[in-house]
């Protein structure tokens, strides 16, 4: 099985988001900066030193920023072992691959496409999987 390992929801204000979460659910928030998009890390779950989480069951998360040409939708993050074969998973089984894999420093191979339903999905092949 590949299993959920991240969720993703788009951001209008970095500040504003992580105050937002940190005060309601007290999540360790964190901005990444430009040179990695002004992501925003949510940290849900204690990690350990390969940043995965430790307890069963949970995942972690991060914030993008909403853009006009982009969709501002929650998204979902799989882990796959291999990132081509999901790659020509996802096609066969009548979804979209959303360009090409990028390389996130420290964490793996990303990837985003749309399922059949239209919905906003991403592939993840971590890099100590």
């Amino acid at each position: 099985m590949n299993p959920v390992v991240h969720f993703e929801m788009p951001y209008e204000d970095a500040g504003r988001v992580m105050k937002f979460y940190n005060d309601a659910f007290g999540w360790a928030m964190s901005g990444t900066g430009p040179e990695m998009g002004d992501y925003v890390i949510a940290g849900t779950s204690e990690t350990d030193e390969n940043r995965m989480v430790k307890a069963p069951g949970t995942i972690n998360g991060g914030f993008y920023p909403k853009k006009a040409d982009s969709p501002a939708v929650p998204s979902v993050v799989i882990a796959v072992a291999d990132i081509t074969d999901a790659m020509q998973g996802v096609r066969k089984a009548g979804g979209k691959v959303l360009g090409d894999p990028i390389t996130i420093p420290g964490v793996g191979q990303y990837v985003s496409f749309h399922d059949t339903e239209g919905n906003r999905v991403s592939i993840l092949q971590p890099d100590n999987m």
